[in-house]
């Protein structure tokens, strides 16, 4: 302790410091930077000068110190990742690298993400496999170049990044057609009916993996349709019920309807089946916290 800091003025900076809230403003910007880009079709231009106001309040929130917890370092990490110059890039390595270093249990895709897409901006390899482009609209996605010799497949997993050959696979996924794609005329009902039917099909043309169906489940909570979410995200523990990140995910969606214990029993399973995840571990403690 510092001198001339008393134990009781610590105490009080301690209990100040752990209860900082995220900022509201910041949480509202990333939901838009996230819900932008999930309601289809996107004008690019629109989008580009939405992401540079984006851009611009995040400055002006650093300046002003509003930025302060792990989580507002994540968001503010997530609206640079969108921007299309090295000085974006950079700043969302930097603002990922603080939120990690503030709260390790912070998913470390993001911070994965945006350092291979700042070495793409810079025109050199990426090293963990995370940026995937087209040539043109109607062309298939392909894997941007990657110097496969600087991460070790480990790494990839303790980044939350899939091994060398999971890309293999998630790359012939991507030029699946999205579940998304059929909300333009089919409820979210029938959807899970097709996803149920259809899963085991090695030949749909639509991307019905673990991954897939959670990202979909993702999509709607972008879209603040959290009890379709709920649908979705439900079905997929059903369906892949040995994947931790199926139930982490049902936890989350149960935590933003304000289902604290059936939240809880989704983290807990999560857990049991991998040991490691510090997020469902943080998330079961915080919640107990809010009961007591």
């Amino acid at each position: 302790m510092k001198k001339g800091i008393s134990i009781i003025t610590f105490l009080l900076l301690s209990i100040t410091a752990f209860a900082q809230e995220n900022n509201k403003e910041l949480v509202k910007m990333y939901e838009k930077d996230q819900a932008s880009r999930m309601n289809g079709p996107i004008d690019w231009a629109v989008l580009s000068r939405e992401d540079s106001i984006r851009r611009a309040s995040v400055d002006r929130m650093i300046e002003e110190g509003k930025v302060k917890t792990a989580q507002d370092f994540y968001h503010a990490a997530m609206i640079y990742q969108h921007g299309n110059d090295t000085i974006a890039s950079g700043k969302a390595v930097q603002y990922m690298k603080k939120a990690v270093e503030m709260d390790p249990s912070t998913n470390k895709w993001l911070l994965a993400a945006a350092i291979d897409r700042d070495l793409m901006r810079k025109g050199e390899p990426q090293i963990y496999g995370t940026q995937f482009l087209k040539n043109g609209m109607n062309e298939p996605y392909i894997q941007y170049e990657i110097d496969s010799t600087q991460v070790s497949d480990a790494q990839r997993q303790e980044y939350g990044v899939p091994t060398l050959a999971q890309q293999k696979i998630q790359l012939e996924r991507m030029n699946q057609k999205k579940l998304a794609a059929m909300l333009s005329d089919k409820k979210v009902e029938d959807i899970a009916v097709f996803i149920q039917d259809h899963y085991e099909d090695e030949n749909s043309e639509y991307d019905l993996s673990e991954m897939g169906i959670n990202s979909f489940g993702y999509q709607l909570m972008a879209m603040n349709r959290n009890e379709d979410a709920l649908i979705i995200l439900k079905l997929n523990t059903e369906l892949y019920p040995k994947g931790a990140n199926t139930w982490d995910s049902l936890g989350e969606i149960y935590q933003n309807l304000g289902k604290t214990q059936q939240s809880i029993r989704a983290y807990k399973k999560s857990l049991e089946l991998n040991p490691e995840n510090d997020h469902a571990r943080k998330m079961i403690q915080e919640q107990q916290n809010s009961e007591d």
